[in-house]
């Protein structure tokens, strides 16, 4: 039997139009999709009758299957002479394990593709109307693994360099940690009155974004329960939502025509 073959998919940061076209061209002709959690269900409408949905999603502290089952199920499955689609939130490359699991179809001869997506990190602040770069503003753009805690040795960040070098800071995964981030930050030289905003379910229609500084950025999340999924973004690129926003703004225009008169 010949081996199958794995596409590595990113099916972008949650707005089902954001899936690329290949993308959409892998889901369609996958004999199994093996799909993350924050994957919009609405992709999976794409497979064929037949394809086999496996759920690989994993929550904080709570793995449907680990790492390791995963690679193992890709290896299996391509190995049974499958097309299989691994569709992973946002980019695959981007904080989604792609090349661990590359690595392993590698090991293993197994013929596979990485399919790029569109990450949350640039798309939820251009719904909420902030650009990541400006030429007036930031020229420099940095995507930050925003989870790792120094008391589990976890923080495996260059503050400093960070702080004083890069313009605009996205931090994924960082909702449960805002309050050390900005500590970090703002030691290590940070502008305490840098803007700072947290996106909420960015691109989808239940997107929320609160806006504030880095000073006090984690206090007006906690107050507007602002949950994960969200990206944190520093910049004064976070001044220009206030002209420039516009997703949030059409949502609500679209309320307004639902009402009945």
């Amino acid at each position: 039997m010949n081996k199958g073959k794995v596409f590595l998919v990113g099916a972008g940061p949650g707005d089902p139009k954001l899936l690329t076209v290949y993308g959409m061209e892998c889901l369609q002709q996958a004999d199994v999709i093996a799909y993350d959690r924050l994957v919009n269900p609405k992709l999976l409408e794409l497979a064929k009758p037949d394809a086999e949905l496996i759920f690989c999603g994993k929550l904080p502290g709570r793995h449907a299957l680990i790492q390791e089952q995963i690679n193992q199920m890709l290896v299996d499955k391509a190995n049974d002479g499958k097309i299989v689609t691994r569709l992973k939130g946002g980019d695959p490359c981007v904080f989604g394990r792609a090349g661990e699991e590359a690595q392993i179809l590698s090991e293993h001869g197994i013929d596979f593709e990485i399919v790029p997506g569109v990450t949350s990190g640039i798309a939820a602040p251009a719904y909420a109307g902030i650009p990541v770069t400006h030429r007036d503003h930031a020229s420099s753009f940095a995507i930050v693994t925003g989870h790792g805690r120094a008391e589990k040795q976890q923080d495996h960040i260059h503050w400093k360099a960070l702080a004083e070098g890069i313009d605009t800071i996205a931090f994924y995964m960082s909702v449960g940690n805002l309050t050390y981030i900005c500590k970090q930050l703002i030691e290590n030289g940070k502008n305490p009155d840098t803007p700072a905003a947290l996106i909420e379910w960015g691109t989808m229609e239940k997107q929320r974004t609160v806006t504030g500084c880095l000073r006090n950025i984690a206090e007006l999340g906690e107050q507007e329960n602002i949950q994960h999924p969200a990206i944190f973004l520093v910049s004064e690129t976070v001044q220009l939502r206030e002209k420039i926003g516009w997703f949030e703004k059409k949502l609500q225009q679209e309320q307004v025509k639902e009402q009945p008169i």
